[in-house]
């Protein structure tokens, strides 16, 4: 795979507050990357450094081997859909549509027309009339017509009902196959993204958490349910990501087991329970000190 992006040692301060606090790692060529992580964990400010929206405190970021700052070369390659992605208050949804080529030099009309269609968007109706759901459409539009080498969506389909949402994903996946290229998913909506990710990057208080494919993450920690006495006796000596307690019953989540723990735990009468990936960023992110990452 062809390294296109690559961030050294960046941190990015804003007066009294490190947003981005010393991360480092790589976005290759055609993959699909989430960048999960709570809110005010960095992940907004991190998109802005790679889309040259913003200045690094320290540190270096290359997009295809140069910096993204004031680099209309670089520039050209990427598409930055934001939540709060702000249009003029005048223009109509196919204003935002007729001036999208000028900024994207593989935008393909012909599909966003389809997206248009799919999504139901009422192209003559004003950015100021339209309801949040038909707005975050517009962001989801653009950035899959834009067919950008480099795409990033900061959760722009938030605004989405549940099937809209499916919609995007499904478009999402349909046209990466068709037309590759790499694309950066910020979302809080874990579970309903995590079988679209090939790799997954965890932001949490600035500081990069997780860098593994999402094959390798899934799977990566199983939760002990039993008797107090019997979990904590297998789990003696081993990190705990979260422990839960009641009474004389445990609910313990470890790292990935063995065929043999797994034998043992069973034998012992426990109950086994796959994490999901959604638990797994959630139980990182709220463990105060954090031992298990540190291992």
């Amino acid at each position: 795979m062809t390294t296109i992006a690559r961030v050294t040692d960046v941190t990015k301060r804003f007066r009294h507050v490190t947003a981005v606090d010393d991360v480092s790692f790589t976005l290759e060529e055609g993959k699909i990357y989430g960048l999960l992580g709570r809110n005010g964990a960095g992940k907004t400010t991190l998109m802005s450094l790679l889309t040259g929206q913003e200045f690094a405190s320290s540190g270096t970021i290359e997009l295809y081997g140069s910096s993204p700052v004031e680099n209309a070369r670089v520039l050209e390659h990427i598409s930055f859909i934001k939540e709060s992605q702000r249009y003029p208050d005048d223009f109509k949804v196919k204003h935002i549509l007729r001036s999208a080529p000028w900024f994207f030099t593989n935008w393909d009309a012909e599909y966003a027309q389809e997206l248009v269609a799919d999504f139901r968007l009422p192209v003559d109706r004003k950015i100021k009339k339209l309801s949040r759901g038909q707005l975050s459409a517009v962001g989801v539009i653009v950035g899959l017509a834009s067919r950008a080498p480099l795409t990033f969506f900061d959760e722009p389909y938030l605004g989405l009902d549940a099937v809209a949402r499916q919609l995007f994903y499904d478009r999402l996946l349909a046209d990466v196959a068709e037309h590759p290229r790499t694309v950066v998913l910020s979302t809080h909506l874990i579970d309903e993204v995590s079988n679209l990710l090939e790799h997954v990057l965890v932001i949490d208080e600035g500081r990069l958490l997780i860098d593994e494919s999402a094959e390798d993450l899934r799977g990566s920690a199983t939760t002990l349910v039993g008797a107090a006495s019997v979990v904590d006796g297998l789990v003696a000596g081993r990190d705990v990501i979260h422990r839960e307690g009641l009474g004389g019953l445990a609910s313990v989540t470890v790292g990935r087991l063995t065929d043999a723990e797994r034998a043992e735990a069973r034998a012992a009468g426990l109950e086994l329970a796959p994490v999901s990936l959604q638990q797994l960023v959630v139980r990182l992110t709220s463990s105060s000190d954090k031992e298990y990452l540190a291992s």
